[in-house]
């Protein structure tokens, strides 16, 4: 028989451990809420498989120690121990599911033994009130027992199996609670791209034993963008020294996230808990790679009085400009880009992939259109990747990628190039909630080499543009009126209704049809005149809008200061980008269908976009005709012969 695959076995675990929702919790806790038990009981069966090895050792060390401060205790079980947290109780739970009395209160004197410095997972798990509930429905004991016999030993899990587990475990868990799972769950394939991409550029200054490297998450929701970059990192070179940092909101998710980069060797405080938005934790601190996947139209509203007081200190993350309170996704990017670190001597800069929906690349609103501004100017954004639709767990809209940097490699200095990779896919197997599409190696690498080629890649898949390609002008154009001059009573029903005009008037008027129209403001006055009648100029006026006639036989029409009058009802505005010479543009995309129209410089609004499905569309060439009048006519036979048949009955 064949050994069980790495991926299999963790498959199978991941199965086993949800099974607990099934045998125990059914009835007991909401079906949506099964995810909030299991996960901490899978959490702690793997921390206590962890450290099965060194316990007994451990705990008479530290009892050894005597009163000394948690703190300390912890840096001398690190010295000697190499362990980043430690459990100090004698109990375990296959001990605890041994006897079926005071399950709950052993359950809390174990919890209770582990170091200080993971104390705020339980609690952020809520596991003790959790505790109580399974214990008041008496099914505590059965849930203990279940996870004392699962084998999670690193030794038969490693740390990338057991990252699947949970990614398993964690997507039945959220998916039951429906579209917001996807807000703080980015799929594994997505976060691999992201981070292919992000190292491309840096692999030469990657090698070394003085290699080192610090990776911050904004949204580091259950850690796997960390954890994913960290290993990618350490494929390239192993000595290479990574420094992980993470924040998270969400109480379950920092818990969990905080769980598996312990599991993964990494530091106790790699990740805090907090609002991003409201409190960045780590002020005053830039990295190498910034990775976020911040959600995707979450309100902030809630948020909004210290976000705007943040706003208004010039030079801070948010000064730049600020989106409207339901949607706060470019806030999240403009805080990614304040953290990247700035250019060393050697060249290195932060760079960052942050996710987004279609609309920060197009939201014409003042705040994202600032926003976008600033990152332009700065020329800190280096690419865009359109993903496939149907790639997150939560949602099956259109996604995109935004590669920042800030320390442009000198080919790329003053350039963005956009890569669709929206047809680089393979369908799955099984679908997993909104997502039923994956990027695997090969889809992935499509992109990744794409991005290395530049401007030698396939046009089909990426253009190099410039910043100025996505500024633009909304210029208005307008097509100047060709008029005559023609008497009617309508004309005359208008001008009653001054005081100025009197019916003697009238006859002068009508004296006036048919003289060229450009002519009135001298005409009608030298008419009245000799008529002994008044001709101020607001009668002036009043006459020539009365009298005024469309004929496209006339010359153009221009007011009696000179100006050109602009055709009723034929009215544009042209968007123009920054980069393409305004009278170019009028002559090629104007005036061979208009070529009376003309442009209003001064009035034209500045602003800017990335128009990225317009820039990567490519018609599609109609059906022949035959082809599709062959398909009706055998669709109709196929109709009548249905219809006879109905008839025969």
């Amino acid at each position: 028989m064949a050994e069980p695959t790495a991926t299999s076995r963790s498959a199978t675990t991941a199965r086993i451990v949800w099974d607990t929702a099934d045998k125990f919790l059914r009835n007991v806790v909401d079906e949506e809420d099964y995810g909030d038990y299991i996960l901490p009981f899978t959490v702690l069966r793997r921390l206590e498989c962890m450290l099965a090895g060194s316990k007994d050792e451990v705990a008479k060390f530290v009892a050894s120690l005597g009163e000394l401060p948690p703190h300390l205790i912890d840096i001398a079980v690190k010295d000697r121990f190499k362990l980043s947290f430690y459990n100090v109780s004698p109990l375990d739970l296959a001990t605890i599911a041994s006897v079926d009395d005071n399950v709950e209160k052993s359950l809390k004197s174990y919890i209770d033994g582990f170091s200080n410095n993971i104390a705020d997972i339980w609690i952020s798990f809520d596991f003790a009130r959790r505790a109580k509930v399974l214990a008041e429905a008496n099914r505590l004991h059965a849930v203990v027992k279940h996870f004392s016999t699962l084998d999670l030993a690193p030794s038969k899990l490693e740390n990338t199996a057991m990252g699947d587990v949970f990614e398993d475990v964690m997507y039945r868990a959220f998916n039951k609670k429906g579209k917001a799972a996807g807000n703080f769950y980015t799929p594994r394939d997505a976060i691999k791209l992201m981070v292919d991409i992000l190292i491309a550029n840096d692999d030469d200054t990657l090698a070394g034993e003085s290699a080192a490297r610090s990776i911050y998450d904004p949204t580091s929701g259950s850690g796997g963008m960390l954890l994913i970059a960290q290993d990618a990192l350490k494929r390239l070179n192993e000595k290479i020294d990574v420094t992980l940092y993470g924040q998270e909101l969400m109480p379950s998710a920092f818990a969990l996230g905080k769980a598996d980069l312990l599991i993964q060797g990494g530091r106790p405080d790699a990740i805090k808990q907090g609002n991003t938005l409201v409190e960045d934790l780590y002020e005053g601190q830039t990295f190498d790679y910034v990775l976020s996947n911040p959600p995707f139209g979450s309100d902030w509203s809630a948020d909004e009085k210290s976000v705007r007081q943040q706003a208004a200190v010039h030079g801070s993350r948010f000064s730049h400009g600020l989106p409207s309170t339901a949607d706060g996704q470019m806030l999240f990017l403009a805080h990614c880009a304040s953290k990247l670190s700035p250019a060393t001597k050697n060249g290195q800069g932060g760079r960052a992939a942050v996710v987004s929906n279609a609309a920060p690349l197009f939201n014409s609103d003042k705040g994202p259109t600032a926003i976008r501004q600033w990152l332009l100017d700065e020329d800190l954004i280096d690419a865009v990747v359109a993903l496939p639709p149907s790639m997150f767990y939560g949602t099956g809209i259109p996604t995109y990628v935004w590669i920042l940097d800030a320390n442009k490699d000198p080919e790329r200095e003053g350039k963005i190039q956009l890569i669709d990779g929206s047809g680089e896919w393979t369908l799955l197997r099984r679908p997993m909630g909104e997502k039923r599409r994956e990027m695997k190696r090969g889809n992935r690498n499509a992109v990744l080499e794409a991005y290395k080629a530049f401007e030698h890649a396939d046009p089909a898949i990426s253009r190099v543009m410039t910043p100025a390609d996505f500024m633009f002008r909304d210029v208005p154009v307008y097509k100047q009126a060709r008029l005559v001059t023609r008497f009617s009573e309508e004309a005359v029903e208008i001008l009653r209704s001054r005081k100025d005009f009197t019916d003697a008037h009238v006859a002068m008027v009508e004296s006036l049809d048919g003289t060229p129209w450009n002519d009135l403001p001298k005409t009608f006055p030298e008419a009245a005149k000799e008529a002994g009648l008044k001709a101020p100029m607001g009668l002036v006026d009043a006459v020539m809008k009365a009298m005024a006639a469309p004929d496209d036989s006339a010359p153009l029409a221009v007011d009696r200061r000179g100006n050109p009058v602009t055709a009723s009802g034929w009215k544009i505005t042209e968007r123009v980008p920054l980069s393409e010479d305004l009278t170019e543009h009028m002559e090629h995309e104007v005036l061979p269908f208009s070529p009376d129209a003309q442009c209003d410089v001064s009035k034209a609004k500045h602003g800017n976009e990335i128009p990225f499905t317009r820039i990567f569309y490519a018609p599609k060439e109609p059906r022949p005709l035959t082809e599709i009048d062959s398909e009706v006519q055998m669709l109709m036979g196929e109709l009548a012969d249905m219809f006879q048949a109905v008839s025969e009955k």
